[in-house]
């Protein structure tokens, strides 16, 4: 029995808006509640392994419980790629690369183990545990490589936002029309969405005179927790009739 979510546009869509929601929640927490990067680490990671623990319990894929886990773990990654940068001083650069170094060794251990990384069929739990592990790297990693681009490089939220896009059409575009490997493909769209969703969060929430359009962390946060409702509604609507048998336009 499959215990994760088929990779089709929907899965996007919900991916990014919960990545975005990592980067507008993680900075409410942390900023504008004033809880600090620490305490908002510790919150989410200890509610990213507490849903990770129920998930695992169960049989089967449940998208309220994948995507609950999921936006943990986008939350509790921006934390932390926040943490390494301005706590321990280490920078976006040397935090991205410790990051891609990190993501690099548990994808090789777990294709050395399991002969496979594929995200869009898992069966066990033991294989589950990799998978969410690389996903919690993934997600902080795409957030330390946004906050490169934006503030490092200085192409700001909205011109990387945009870079990004275009290298997520092409990506696309590969998956389409070549023979590159479906997987490695499926990675490489999976991290810089998340760059996407964190440099998007940022664009809204900053200052104006930051790049950003000052719309508010609780108000990004409250407007994307509503679009994660209603795609994730959607998305379980689908899986009951995946279930059923019938045929998706069948209802």
């Amino acid at each position: 029995m499959n215990r994760v979510p088929h990779i089709i546009f929907l899965y996007w869509i919900i991916k990014i808006a919960s990545t975005t929601l990592g980067e507008t929640g993680a900075d409410m927490f942390s900023m504008t509640f004033n809880l600090g990067y620490g305490q908002t680490i510790l919150i989410f990671m200890g509610l990213f392994f507490i849903l990770l623990l129920v998930k695992l319990l169960l049989k089967g894929y449940h998208p309220i419980v994948y995507w609950s886990t999921f936006t943990a773990s986008a939350i509790a990654g921006t934390a932390i790629s926040d943490f390494i940068d301005r706590t321990l001083g280490l920078g976006y650069a040397i935090g991205s690369a410790v990051l891609i170094i990190m993501l690099l060794i548990i994808l090789v251990v777990w294709h050395t183990k399991e002969k496979s990384i594929n995200v869009e069929y898992i069966s066990t739990s033991s294989v589950e545990v990799f998978y969410w592990v690389a996903f919690l790297i993934a997600n902080t990693l795409g957030t330390a490589a946004g906050d490169f681009m934006a503030d490092n490089l200085g192409l700001g939220f909205a011109h990387s936002a945009i870079i990004i896009s275009v290298a997520l059409a092409i990506i696309t575009l590969m998956h389409f029309y070549t023979k590159i490997s479906k997987v490695w493909l499926f990675w490489l769209a999976f991290v810089l969405t998340r760059p996407f969703g964190a440099t998007f969060g940022d664009f809204l929430t900053k200052p104006i005179a930051k790049g950003g359009i000052n719309f508010g962390t609780v108000g990004s946060s409250i407007l994307f927790c509503v679009v994660l409702f209603f795609a994730v509604a959607k998305e379980s609507q689908l899986e009951k009739v995946r279930n059923t048998g019938l045929p998706l336009h069948g209802r």
